[in-house]
């Protein structure tokens, strides 16, 4: 049974503190609403079949993609599409929003990386 209730950001945000887990906040017809905080450089990767939505919820970070770096600030989003070579990168923290499908794994195609998350917390 769907939950109802609306969801609050700022206090779904409030409920963690570490970097690049990201925790499942909301699902819709086998996508996910994901909540993550970033800080420093990710790992280059890609998603073969998954596109990505990110949505810049506090603070901002970079994508960099191999041929240029797109800045995002809050209130900005980016698609990724499947198969492109990114990389988020934040200076300073940064919450944000994902939405993807429930299948995708956060390091995409990269082997096992001490990043890589394949079982997410639910908030």
């Amino acid at each position: 049974m769907m939950n109802l209730d609306k969801v609050t950001l700022t206090e779904k945000f409030a409920q963690f503190s570490d970097y690049w887990n990201p925790r499942i906040a909301g699902e819709l017809n086998g996508q996910q609403v994901k909540l993550a905080k970033f800080k420093g450089a990710f790992v280059w990767h890609q998603h073969e079949h998954e596109d990505e939505f990110f949505l810049v919820v506090e603070g901002s970070f970079r994508m960099e993609l191999r041929d240029k770096t797109v800045v995002l600030n809050k209130g900005d989003f980016m698609i990724v599409p499947r198969g492109t070579e990114h990389r988020p990168v934040a200076d300073q923290e940064a919450h944000v929003l994902l939405f993807e499908p429930a299948t995708t794994i956060n390091t995409g195609t990269l082997d096992a990386s001490e990043l890589t998350r394949t079982t997410l917390e639910r908030l």
